[in-house]
């Protein structure tokens, strides 16, 4: 196999992983050309709410069981190896270190809800100049590069668009379901559903997000 030339990155709490973050990074894998999506869990971030060290495992199980099988898709522990905080601009330099690549062969894929909130993530300017960004849209969430450019003004030039049809799910609905007994067969990949039955995960009232620096 000859040397990754594009790089994405798809991180997040992933708590759980679930459809939705799957097709974004087929999507992105198909439009932008890309040798391997990486699926990043995160360790202990900084803009969520406080996690355990058990669920940290089991968000990771639950990644690993979301990709494998999948040779487009693989896992990093990266941001959980590492002493916290964890902040996105710190986990692009591992990665561009650890496959030898630079800022315009690693794309960072975010839905367009993140892309709001980026001037509010720790050394923004820095971070978009390590990378390239792909952004998805996300329902209620319009893309407005003006008001992006306006607040960090480093990623002209750096951002691109994908088109993807507007997914209505997030991990907060999700967990919520769970707690209520409801079934969430189809909205997460089968072995993703059979480690949250076995372990008995969000089988209690959910936790509010806090906001926060990513």
């Amino acid at each position: 196999m000859g040397a990754l030339e594009r790089l994405g990155v798809l991180g997040g709490t992933f708590d759980p992983i679930h459809v939705g973050h799957l097709l974004m990074g087929q999507t992105a894998y198909e439009a932008l050309g890309l040798g391997l999506v990486l699926f990043v869990p995160a360790g202990v971030p900084p803009h969520k709410r406080k996690l355990e060290r058990g669920e940290a495992q089991a968000r990771l199980a639950m990644t690993r069981a979301a990709v494998g099988g999948d040779a487009r898709f693989a896992v990093s522990t990266v941001d959980m190896e590492r002493p916290a905080p964890h902040y996105t601009v710190d986990t692009l330099a591992l990665l561009a270190e650890q496959y030898s690549l630079g800022p315009d062969s690693i794309y960072f894929i975010i839905g367009s809800d993140s892309l709001e909130q980026l001037h509010t993530w720790h050394r923004a300017g820095e971070l978009v100049q390590r990378c390239l960004l792909a952004v998805i849209g996300r329902p209620g969430h319009p893309i407005d590069l003006p008001a992006v450019y306006d607040r960090v003004p480093q990623v002209e030039g750096r951002l691109m668009v994908l088109d993807m049809p507007a997914i209505g799910i997030s991990s907060t609905l999700l967990r919520r379901m769970v707690a209520c007994g409801r079934s969430i067969r189809y909205w997460v990949p089968p072995g993703v559903e059979r480690i949250i039955e076995e372990t008995g995960l969000y089988c209690r009232p959910v936790a509010q997000t806090m906001g926060g620096s990513r």
